[in-house]
């Protein structure tokens, strides 16, 4: 019954489609490529961030190994 009730829903709605006749004009392309830069922007001060933290984390590490290297000599 499910099965029959949604092909025939399927072929009602692509029987009863018709063309749109739609384009994007220049405002909504240049939002697009606005929205494009702005996710890569965003994506680059995070890992920027990140990085950051992630050198200062190595850095430390490091030195704690020469630190500990003085030591034992």
């Amino acid at each position: 019954m499910k099965k029959s009730c949604l092909f025939l829903s399927f072929a009602i709605y692509f029987i009863l489609i018709s063309k749109s006749y739609a384009y994007i004009d220049p405002g909504t392309g240049s939002m697009i490529l606005q929205a494009i830069l702005g996710f890569i922007a965003a994506a680059l001060a995070t890992l920027s961030f990140y990085w950051s933290k992630f050198k200062t984390f190595i850095n430390k590490l490091f030195k704690k190994n020469k630190k500990s290297g003085h030591n034992s000599n």
